[in-house]
This record gives C-alpha cells, sequence and structure tokens, in this order.
C-alpha cells in the first residue's frame, strides 16, 4: 500500500485466543465446577461453517487517486495516492456496500474485489467524515449481504471475530473479545463512540467487519493504535447501530447535512453530582451554553440544564449525548429529559441547519 488514507494500525497476529480457555482448567480437581469462563469450544468446535455464510459479505476496496500539492511544499504537481481497505455489503439488492470514510480519501477511481474473484467499478454515494463512515455502490448481480446485530447488546468478554483484507494478503479473521465500550477521546474521529476489541486489525482492514459468533454484523473496524513489538495495541470498531443510522442517511442523501441546536454540552462537575445526589452509576451532561435565538434557546433550554435523557435513552456523559445529536439531521426533533433547580422537564427541539433558525415545540 501506498499513500496515507489507510491508519497506522500495526499488531502481531494472535497465535491463539480464547478458544481454549477450558483447557486452563484441566488441572482443578475432578468434578469441581470451577471453570472461571465458559469456552466456546462447549458449543461449537469450528466457526468456518458460519465464515463460509458471511465472508462473501466482506470486500476488498482498492481506490486510486491525486493529492493536491502541499502548499508548504516544493512540490507543485498532485502525487498520485493508491489505497486498499475493506467494505462490508450493506445492501445487496441496491449494491451498496459501506466502508470507512477515509478508506475513500483522494480517490478517483474505486474497484471492489469480491471474495469469488470479481472486480466491480464502484462508484462513491456519499460519505461522513466526522463518523467515518461512507458508502459506495457496485452492480447488484450476485451479492451477499451481511445479517446485522445489535451493538447495543455487546458486553465486555463478548467473542468476536474481525474479516478484512490486509493489504497483500487476502482476506483474513482474526478473533478476540469486546475489550471495552463506548471508548472515546481516541483522537481518531470528530465523533467517537467505538466498540475496543483485541481482535487483531492490520492495514487493509479499515471498513471490514467486527462479528459475533453467529455471523452477525456488530461493527465497522476502523482503527488499530498503541501497537509495538510488546505491546499487541488496541482495535476500535464503529458500533453497527451507529453506522446502520448514517449509511441510511448517506443512501437517502448522500452527503450528510448535520444541523445544529446551538447548545454546548459539558460534563457535570463533582460539586453538580454532590448536589444532585446522583450515584455513581448514573449519567448525565449539562448544557454549558445556549446560543441566543438558536433552535436549543426557542425550545426553551437553558444554560445550567442537567441532560437525563434524550428521545428516552438514558445519557451516560457528554460524549453519549453529542453522538446522539449528531445522528439527527435537519428537521428532527430531539426530546430532552432535563434537571432545572431539581425539577424534572420535558422539552422538545427541532434541529435546523447551521444557517437556519428552528422553531420549537
Amino acid at each position: 500500500m501506498t499513500g496515507p488514507p489507510i491508519r497506522p494500525m500495526m499488531i502481531k497476529a494472535f497465535a491463539a485466543i480464547a478458544w481454549g480457555l477450558a483447557a486452563t482448567t484441566a488441572g482443578f480437581a475432578a468434578g469441581a465446577d470451577t471453570s472461571p469462563v465458559a469456552s466456546p469450544q462447549n458449543s461449537v468446535s469450528s466457526l468456518a461453517p458460519v465464515l463460509k455464510k458471511i465472508t462473501p459479505a466482506v470486500v476488498s476496496i482498492e481506490t486510486r487517486g491525486r493529492m493536491p500539492p502541499d502548499p508548504k511544499s516544493r512540490r507543485r504537481a498532485a502525487r498520485e495516492v493508491r489505497s486498499v481497505g475493506s467494505g462490508v455489503v450493506y445492501d445487496a439488492q441496491r449494491g451498496f456496500i459501506v466502508t470507512n470514510n477515509h478508506v475513500l480519501e483522494h480517490a478517483d477511481d474505486i474497484t471492489v474485489t469480491l471474495t469469488d474473484g470479481r472486480m466491480l467499478k464502484a462508484k462513491r454515494v456519499g460519505g461522513d467524515p466526522d463518523f467515518d463512515l461512507a458508502i459506495v455502490s457496485v452492480p447488484t448481480e450476485r451479492l451477499t449481504a451481511i445479517a446485522f446485530g445489535d451493538s447495543r447488546q455487546l458486553e465486555v468478554g463478548d467473542f468476536v471475530l474481525a474479516i478484512g483484507y490486509p493489504a497483500n494478503i487476502g482476506q483474513s479473521v482474526t478473533s478476540g473479545i469486546v475489550s471495552g465500550l463506548h471508548r472515546s477521546n481516541i483522537g481518531i474521529e470528530e465523533l467517537e463512540n467505538f466498540i475496543q476489541t483485541d481482535a487483531a486489525i492490520y492495514p487493509g482492514n479499515s471498513g471490514g467487519a467486527l462479528v459475533n459468533l453467529q455471523g452477525d454484523l456488530v461493527g465497522i473496524n476502523t482503527a488499530f493504535i498503541g501497537a509495538t513489538n510488546t505491546n499487541p495495541g488496541m482495535g476500535f470498531a464503529i458500533p453497527v447501530n451507529i453506522a446502520r443510522v448514517v449509511a441510511t442517511q448517506i443512501m437517502e442523501g448522500g452527503e450528510i447535512r448535520r444541523g445544529t441546536l446551538g447548545i454546548t454540552i459539558d460534563d457535570p462537575t463533582p460539586d453538580v453530582i454532590r448536589e444532585l445526589r446522583m450515584s455513581a452509576t448514573q449519567g448525565c451532561a449539562v448544557i454549558a451554553k445556549v446560543d441566543p435565538r438558536s433552535p436549543g434557546a426557542l425550545a426553551g433550554l437553558k444554560s445550567g440544564d442537567i441532560v437525563t435523557e434524550i428521545g428516552n435513552r438514558p445519557v451516560r456523559d457528554a460524549t453519549f449525548l453529542r453522538t446522539r445529536l449528531a445522528l439527527l439531521l435537519v428537521g428532527d426533533v430531539a426530546e430532552f429529559a432535563v434537571l432545572r433547580d431539581g425539577k424534572p422537564l420535558k422539552i422538545q427541539a427541532t434541529v435546523a441547519g447551521r444557517d437556519q433558525r428552528a422553531s420549537a415545540k
């Protein structure tokens, strides 16, 4: 691979993963139910049957394009760049494939290669750089789509498989567990709410599939950071529930028209948490600022309001709230549950374009 579109994500392949966990209890007392964790081997001897069904839905994406010259460089001519990545067949009937937006950066020519060897010219439908997701379209003949899982059902410790196309190797499958959920402040994307995994993700895997042991898509692999010769690093994937919302928006409207409510959100201070007598497990976010005559102001939101729910979903923190608001389009209604002076309120505000006003409800 040449060119910068694929993120640096190096890690040594895991020689073995949790499939052998049952063997760790071999020395325990006979008949004692002391196994610390159930092994997948207790229920299945091979994942090959599952993978045979889903791997045709994971494709290779190769792009070629020209990068504009850097104004700070002496080089005046555009530079040709090539990159490789992965994608997942999202809608076989319409020929839509989801991938990372950065895979298509500077792409003028896009080629999708299927597991049966077919090479198809692809067209960029649209993308969302904030969530790092994009859609390309290909001819619809003999495509296999992947089944969707529910990323909200994931728990730390669940087994997952990462499927993609490491550069110059071919389709590969790696295994691991869910290491963490709702990861943010990683510095990878503008909007972050990642699944963390120790399943190895290599250069070229960006845009590939993270699946559970049933073969359902639970995430779109995006990046791997922190890997060294002695440290395996950490992999990150965009939850499929977020990917489906963004992908649908792109398929219906092309580029994302993200709106605004004109509010600034922050996490509560320890003093606020103590004042509200909130438990350690309760989450919320604070509205730090409301722009005058903004959609939020017209709806009645005020600086200092404590947001506890959005759309009947509990708010974990400010990052969670920002992510949920970013999934709304112009014209959508955001419904907040807030605490103001200790009293609960329900407030609805209509998302407006960044150069428009919105009405309150």
